[in-house]
């Protein structure tokens, strides 16, 4: 049993972590206009969503 030691079986997040940013991803680069430099900018977007997200949730709790 040598091999299960030091395993983490964290894959299923993982997978909702990645598909929630290609949906993100296909979201923001679909309204980015189709250059290059929008394009990256909607990739960077997508990694960094979350945090748009819970700014505005504290804005609106007034924390």
């Amino acid at each position: 049993m040598a091999g299960k030691r030091g395993r983490a079986s964290d894959g299923g997040w993982g997978l909702i972590f990645l598909m929630a940013y290609v949906g993100a991803a296909i979201y923001f680069i679909s309204h980015s206009g189709g250059g290059f430099w929008p394009v990256i900018l909607g990739l960077l977007q997508a990694a960094v969503w979350p945090v748009y997200v819970m700014y505005h949730v504290l804005t609106l709790l007034h924390a």
